[in-house]
């Protein structure tokens, strides 16, 4: 199981200087990838939680730690797909791939927040098929027929030419979020991989990881060739916590519980702080947050658990 980490994208630990400086160390200290994820808007109420009060576009984080690093994956888990159209989505991607060299990996989903629907001018309703027809539309124009074409339900290219092609063939690996068995089931049909919930059971990975093996393996696809993330939000404490939420605790603790994913079947999971109120929330100490993770970054590093 690989092991990878989060980029600082939430709260005031997330500045220029911090970013290049956990990624450059994550890279030295062994570390797969770097992750970030989308939020553009934060709960007027506060309900959301601390870490998606403040939070930086993910592509425009990865494009710039990308000019930093030289052997780290670029990851995001994940986009939400109604908030943008395939087209304009897979020029940004496969430029992101080009100039990192073939390092991004891309999570997409459907998101959940109302808020960002409206302000994105898309209907929550139908987002299943509207996830099947922007996945479509996004292999239709990273396949190597000339012109490009699609014409479905929600998305349309007319006949055209999608230039230049991504680094990695035929596109940057795309991993699926979701729960839902038809979303499960589209992870084994048309994606990469599957990206599982950071509040999933052990049980649940393990089960939904087999549906999406088998809906690859019946529509011709390799299932072995699938990959399978999940986000750790760890919170190291430095001492017990009591009733304490999943990868809460001592560094012990953390370790004991990612070590007991490693046969659920996942082939990645990244250690994300920025989901610690003490580190993502924007109330937060810029420099005490720093100092945390860098502590975690080489407690948590991979051959250490």
């Amino acid at each position: 199981m690989r092991i990878g980490f989060a980029a600082p994208v939430s709260g005031p630990w997330a500045t220029p200087d911090t970013a290049v400086h956990v990624a450059r160390s994550a890279e030295q200290l062994g570390y797969e990838s770097l992750w970030t994820y989308q939020r553009v808007l934060g709960a007027a109420d506060d309900s959301w939680g601390e870490a998606n009060r403040s939070v930086h576009d993910p592509l425009v984080t990865l494009s710039f730690l990308a000019a930093h690093t030289t052997r780290i994956r670029l990851g995001v888990a994940v986009l939400v797909m109604p908030l943008h159209t395939p087209a304009v989505l897979a020029k940004q991607l496969t430029t992101l791939d080009v100039l990192s060299g073939g390092r991004l990996d891309v999570g997409l989903g459907n998101g959940w927040a109302a808020e960002e629907y409206t302000a994105a001018g898309v209907s929550p309703t139908g987002l299943g098929r509207r996830a099947e027809d922007f996945l479509t539309c996004l292999h239709a124009l990273w396949s190597e027929q000339t012109p490009v074409e699609h014409d479905g339900p929600f998305y349309r290219v007319p006949p055209s030419r999608f230039a230049p092609r991504p680094a990695q063939s035929p596109h940057p690996p795309l991993l699926l979020g979701g729960s839902a068995t038809a979303a499960l089931r589209r992870a084994g049909r048309l994606c990469d991989g599957w990206i599982a919930s950071s509040k999933a059971t052990p049980a649940a990975i393990r089960d939904a990881i087999t549906v999406v093996r088998d809906s690859a393996e019946q529509a011709g696809r390799d299932p072995e060739a699938l990959r399978f993330v999940c986000r750790a939000p760890v919170r190291v404490r430095s001492r017990t916590v009591s009733d304490r939420p999943s990868f809460t605790g001592t560094v012990d603790e953390i370790r004991a519980e990612l070590t007991g994913l490693a046969d659920t079947g996942l082939t990645e999971i990244f250690l994300d702080p920025n989901f610690d109120p003490e580190i993502g929330s924007p109330d937060a100490s810029a420099d005490e947050a720093t100092a945390r993770v860098d502590r975690m970054l080489r407690e948590l590093a991979p051959g250490t658990w």
